[in-house]
């Protein structure tokens, strides 16, 4: 179950700093998925990725995994109204120029699971590793 766990934190720590690097590669997509009276767009975008980075960092430490799930859970709910944007005005993924008015609703979907995984992962345990 440990080596479990471990490699569950591993593939979201990959996955969330991989998602911080394309807010830099996709960062018009991005600030697209935010509504016209936000301000300063392309900068939450950067700030949002930069923050990525730090939580996916912070999750690999024990001394700073606990905090960082939580904080890491936090973010995901943060981003979430981005996501219902995006569906509702059949926004494309920042990466694509065609939208899935499908794949914009699944991914809101997915946000829970992503929410309960770092949580489960960040989890402290008997055992560190």
């Amino acid at each position: 179950m440990v080596l479990l766990k471990r490699l569950g934190l591993y593939v979201f720590v990959i996955a969330f700093f991989f998602a911080g690097v394309t807010h830099f590669i996709y960062d018009h997509g991005f600030a697209a998925m935010l509504p016209g009276w936000v301000p300063l767009k392309l900068e939450i975008v950067y700030v949002s990725g930069i923050v990525e980075w730090l939580l996916a960092l912070l999750l690999i430490f024990p001394q700073t995994r606990r905090a960082a799930g939580i904080a890491t859970a936090i973010f995901l709910v943060l981003v979430v109204p981005a996501n219902f944007y995006a569906a509702i005005y059949n926004i494309p993924a920042p990466w694509s120029e065609e939208s899935n008015q499908t794949a914009l609703w699944i991914r809101i979907l997915f946000q829970p699971l992503l929410i309960w995984w770092v949580l489960a992962v960040s989890k402290e345990s008997n055992r560190t590793f």
